[in-house]
């Protein structure tokens, strides 16, 4: 329970968290950033860490002159692009069996829910999941264990990238030191959850709404 506090405190606080960690460790800051959003797009076993909000708070510091905005988007989004392709080629080469049997982080209902939204959606789940956490860690696995053409997953992977990390890298940037953001961080960390649902709700009404009435 101790680290689940831990990581609900850091994630609330994550604009301060990051500040700190920045002032601290210079430069490196960056390399934790990149690795960050890498392990979190690239491992299917780290799909609790941090994405949109950390984004954002890192683009925030970034108006604030604690990184460079320039530099921060450019290693978050070859992390981004980088992680889905090492998460594809792990799906790829070692398939479902990883998911016999249910781990702590490694859950079968993790697995059958990107499922599920890459079967609805196809090639466009690989954009539309850079935007919903848990399926974005999962979303490239499947596609690799589908066989999805790599020439196609690639394009979209590059697209949704570059979407996920300019929205939310800008945003923090012109957005996140508004003082009614700054005083309630908090509370922007919960906006930015609800609306990463947003595409896969829309979706979804969009796909129920196309379905004949006898079979809704």
């Amino acid at each position: 329970m101790q680290i689940v506090k831990f990581f609900v405190d850091f994630i609330l606080h994550i604009d301060k968290n990051l500040f700190l960690i920045v002032e601290q460790y210079g430069i490196a800051a960056y390399v934790i950033l990149f690795f960050v959003i890498f392990m979190e797009t690239g491992l299917v076993v780290t799909p609790f860490l941090p994405g949109d909000s950390l984004l954002f708070a890192a683009g925030a510091l970034s108006a604030g002159g604690a990184l460079n905005i320039f530099v921060l988007w450019s290693l978050t989004l070859v992390a981004a692009i980088l992680g889905d392709t090492v998460n594809y080629w792990i799906g790829h080469f070692i398939g479902p069996k990883v998911f016999e049997s249910d781990h702590r982080f490694l859950k079968r209902e993790y697995l059958y829910k990107a499922q599920n939204f890459y079967d609805k959606h196809g090639g466009k789940a690989i954009i539309l999941a850079r935007f919903v956490p848990i399926v974005r860690t999962f979303a490239p696995f499947v596609a690799g264990v589908g066989k999805m053409n790599y020439s196609k997953f690639i394009l979209f992977n590059f697209v949704g990238g570059f979407a996920w990390v300019t929205l939310f890298t800008f945003a923090g940037f012109f957005f996140g030191n508004l003082p009614i953001i700054k005083e309630n961080f908090h509370y922007t960390v919960f906006v930015i959850i609800i609306l990463s649902l947003v595409p896969i709700v829309y979706e979804w009404a969009k796909t129920r709404a196309k379905k004949p009435a006898s079979l809704k």
